[in-house]
């Protein structure tokens, strides 16, 4: 009788991954990168290089919360933490980027609707910001070229400016709490291995 080797064992126990769950990655990807990108470009374009206000504003909870768009670079990471180190931030976008296709395909983490979504926010999110750490939006400040992230979305709570961001970042953190929930979802192995042992000593 043919013994089937660990390798083979693992691999034929894998889940089947649904041929639309790459399909639903790619999707957000695209509507979510291109709609950061387009509503960057609308903003900045009418209201002009940072520093800009919009007359346009929205008010909430009796004037306590206050919305409007405000143009501003950010050469840092998300809320504007490590300023000036933009290179190393499009470097870990790029590494980013490699190890969330990693994870979808050879990890098969498509095989799973909810992680194919989440996947599909943060790659959205990773590749609008890294667009613009590249400088390929074009924006030139002073005669340089900016390697920055345009930001423009801005909220007041109270008398606290909320850090300006703009949608690859809101893609970011729903991405990030997703996942989170996603690990409080999963069984431990030891578990799943208790559970196992349990059945077979039923059987």
């Amino acid at each position: 009788m043919k013994t089937v080797s660990s390798l083979e064992k693992s691999t034929a126990e894998r889940p089947a991954v649904p041929a639309w769950h790459y399909v639903l990655f790619a999707t957000l990807v695209v509507l979510g990168t291109g709609w950061d990108l387009f509503s960057k470009s609308a903003v900045f374009n009418s209201l002009g290089y940072p520093g800009r206000i919009s007359e346009w504003t929205r008010t909430f909870l009796n004037g306590w919360v206050e919305f409007r768009f405000l143009t501003s670079f950010n050469e840092g990471a998300l809320w504007g933490m490590g300023q000036g180190f933009s290179g190393l931030f499009a470097l870990l976008s790029i590494l980013a980027a490699a190890g969330i296709l990693t994870w979808l395909i050879l990890f098969r983490g498509a095989s799973s609707l909810w992680l194919s979504i989440t996947l599909g926010l943060v790659m959205a999110g990773t590749l609008g910001n890294l667009y613009d750490r590249l400088g390929w939006h074009g924006h030139v400040v002073e005669g340089k070229p900016m390697y920055a992230v345009r930001d423009f979305l801005a909220f007041t709570f109270g008398e606290y400016h909320y850090p300006i961001f703009n949608f690859a970042d809101v893609f970011l953190v729903t991405g990030a709490i997703m996942l989170g929930l996603y690990s409080f979802m999963l069984e431990p192995p030891a578990a799943t291995g208790k559970r196992q042992q349990s059945g077979e000593s039923n059987g």
